[in-house]
């Protein structure tokens, strides 16, 4: 079973942090007395209320014996896990620097290749935006990939487990020049942040990011499609005409010849089996993205879609694609099942092609 992350701040980590800062046995008594009833971010809190508590009264001071007791930086994009005990720290500079703009930042960089500092450069991105943007422009071309991708991650407008920016959420335009500098970073970490940001945009204004993604795709040099599918995968699942269409997918023009699910009836741990065969329509070959649509029953009784990705393909005139998928049916935390008539849509290039019900009992 794995371990909840939020044991990941608990009595270890503090022993840990207590070592690197010169701290003694009252930190490690304030930091850990109440800490196991937590979860992970009231954790994160709670060890960094102490961690101020117990350092210098000055932050400035406070903060330099921070930054001189970290330890060496990650090596690469691969092991971020493994700074997770250093989130208090982060926390530290977020809820306590905002008074010292300029030595925060002038910190996050070094924390940032220990644990990433996302969520806490976003109360600087609010409240001290143009001091943060002029440091952020000057992080895009930083030779270590953490801080270049602090510049995207830490201002996604809808980060997740993090506040929101909601004055870019109104107007994401300020971003378009920090993630045209970062869309071809050679490290795929940057790049599938820069992604997500673009992603997160189109949540709010579905037309400009598709307008964003069209000058992307001009001219792209090779890997920056991937980006631009990333980046639009949300409005893909929501089939808008748009989105679809910058990425080379007009109309389907398929007869869905087949679709079955099977069993019909099951329970909930139990998987359902997906077969599809469809059969073009079209005068010239067709390029297609199939996904399918799992309408949840709710507890009143309606239907609440969720869609998954299936396959993409290229159907030849006259041609034919099989597929067949299967979807299991598992207990997860984010959704609540509830028994009785539930749905399956198979979806082509965002239309519907035909449904198909199945019962489910708990």
């Amino acid at each position: 079973m794995v371990e909840p992350f939020k044991n990941m701040i608990g009595r270890a980590a503090v022993g840990r942090l207590a070592q690197r800062l010169g701290l003694d046995r009252r930190f490690v008594r304030a930091a850990t007395t109440g800490l196991e009833a937590l979860e992970l971010k009231a954790r994160v809190a709670h060890v960094a209320g102490a961690l101020r508590a117990h350092l210098p009264p000055d932050y400035e001071t406070a903060l330099a014996r921070i930054v001189d007791g970290l330890p060496p930086p990650l090596p690469d994009a691969e092991g971020v896990g493994a700074g997770f005990w250093l989130w208090p720290l982060c926390h530290f500079v977020e809820a306590h620097g905002l008074d010292h703009p300029v030595a925060s930042l002038a910190a996050m960089p070094a924390l940032t290749q220990r644990f990433s500092c996302e969520f806490a450069i976003r109360p600087f991105v609010e409240r001290h935006r143009e001091l943060t943007f002029a440091q952020l422009a000057d992080w895009v071309a930083d030779p270590n990939v953490h801080v270049r991708r602090l510049v995207s991650e830490g201002t996604r407008p809808r980060l997740p487990w993090g506040r929101r920016l909601t004055a870019l959420q109104r107007d994401p335009r300020p971003l378009w020049p920090l993630l045209e500098r970062l869309r071809d970073d050679p490290e795929l970490y940057v790049r599938r942040s820069v992604a997500n940001s673009l992603n997160d945009v189109a949540k709010d204004h579905p037309a400009l990011a598709v307008e964003v993604a069209n000058r992307w795709l001009a001219d792209a040099p090779p890997g920056r499609e991937w980006i631009v599918r990333h980046a639009l995968r949300t409005l893909i699942k929501q089939g808008d005409r748009s989105a679809l269409r910058a990425l080379g997918y007009g109309t389907a023009k398929v007869d869905a010849v087949r679709f079955e699910v099977a069993p019909r009836r099951l329970a909930l741990g139990d998987a359902l089996t997906l077969r599809a065969e469809l059969r073009s329509t079209a005068r010239s070959e067709q390029q297609l993205v199939i996904d399918y649509a799992v309408h949840h029953r709710r507890q009143n009784g309606t239907l609440s879609p969720k869609v998954f990705k299936w396959r993409r393909a290229a159907l030849p005139v006259g041609g034919t694609l099989e597929l067949e998928k299967r979807h299991a049916l598992r207990p997860v935390t984010t959704r609540r099942y509830h028994a009785g008539r539930h749905r399956v849509e198979l979806l082509v290039n965002g239309r519907s092609c035909g449904s198909r019900d199945f019962d489910l009992r708990l």
